[in-house]
């Protein structure tokens, strides 16, 4: 019998769903959601049913009968701190989804995807979510107590990634060591080791690289000051952290296409900016060859960015002497969702069992 499984991956503006047969995808879809209809909405939460409703109305309209499905998996929220792997959603999950600690769309993933299942009588997961916490102890220290490190990164993508490039070397995960960094929107660099990333950068809260919207890491004596400036209210700065900083903040736009069309045009500033950029991206990963004591089988550049040559390129330039380096364009998230839930159904990695207690499962 061949598997049939739903992908869900909410967005803050839009609802990306697909499903797969087996490893084939028969059907994808984005569903946008405008200002406008996001409104009438006071949380995250709310949208529940509303973006239940149009994507089973989707379904519908692309003549799909969710009685061929045999599982269906959504993108982890911001719950508990966990391993990676996939979880099956149960009470104390969607608990923690409906009460996550930080409102954000994929909080909605395990919540949709455990009501579609749930009428017909099949399973529902999440997989990956952006709190696995994998860290070794001292990966956790900062040098404020009040302040231990975080393990927040792009999970999902990240162990997709790493998965596929040792099935393309015909190795397994667990018998590698590698760096992975995802650049989007926002950076994450993580050392993986044998199957478990045991140091990351934080790019949720401020850390590492600095990205298209995010400020990476910022002198601290100067931050405070800049806190205590009366320039900015407390919201602003954090959006200045995360939503307004990076390309953003020094060039006025997050498009790596535009930056680079600026640079052809002779704009050095552009150019000065975006090296940077890269140039952190860079350090990051060197700091990782350190977690892994030097013993790196690859480094893995993966996430829209990847897909410009030029930046990879440059970026590589600075750590092939580290290892080798592989290009993974792109975050097929739809695409690691419905693997990751395969591979439970076909019993090639254990179902897990989510708790409400704090710290790595």
């Amino acid at each position: 019998m061949k598997q049939t499984i739903l992908a869900i991956n909410p967005g803050s503006t839009s609802t990306k769903v697909a499903v797969y047969e087996e490893r084939h995808p028969l059907l994808t879809f984005a569903l946008s959601h405008s200002a406008e209809e996001l409104a009438p909405f006071a949380t995250v939460v709310d949208q529940f049913s509303w973006r239940k409703e149009l994507i089973l109305k989707s379904l519908k309209d692309h003549n799909f009968d969710l009685h061929r499905l045999t599982a269906v998996i959504g993108r982890g929220g911001l719950i508990h701190p966990v391993e990676g792997g996939v979880y099956e959603v149960n009470e104390e999950l969607l608990d923690d989804l409906i009460h996550a600690r930080q409102q954000h769309a994929s909080n909605l993933g395990g919540m949709l995807a455990h009501e579609i299942a749930a009428p017909l009588g099949i399973a529902a997961y999440i997989a990956d979510p952006v709190v696995v916490d994998e860290l070794i102890p001292y990966a956790r220290i900062s040098g404020l107590p009040e302040l231990p490190r975080e393990s927040v990164f792009h999970a999902l993508n990240q162990k997709a990634v790493a998965r596929r490039y040792a099935g393309d070397t015909k190795r397994r995960y667990e018998e590698l060591n590698l760096i992975v960094a995802h650049m989007g929107g926002g950076i994450t660099v993580s050392a993986h080791r044998q199957g478990r990333v045991i140091d990351t950068s934080n790019a949720l809260n401020g850390a590492g690289p600095f990205s298209p919207e995010r400020s990476g890491t910022l002198p601290p004596g100067p931050l405070v000051d800049l806190c205590f400036s009366g320039k900015y209210t407390r919201e602003e700065l954090q959006r200045l952290i995360n939503g307004r900083g990076g390309l953003l903040a020094h060039l006025g736009t997050t498009s790596v296409p535009e930056i680079l069309r600026r640079i052809d045009n002779n704009d050095l500033q552009a150019m000065l900016v975006l090296r940077a950029m890269c140039y952190n991206v860079a350090k990051e990963i060197g700091a990782m060859a350190i977690a892994l004591k030097g013993k790196v089988d690859a480094i893995l550049l993966t996430g829209g960015i990847a897909h410009n040559r030029r930046l990879t390129d440059f970026i590589a330039m600075h750590i092939d002497f580290i290892a080798p380096v592989a290009v993974y364009p792109g975050e097929n998230e739809l695409r690691a969702l419905a693997y990751n839930a395969l591979s439970v159904l076909r019993g090639e990695q254990p179902l897990k069992e989510y708790h409400k207690i704090g710290g790595p499962a």
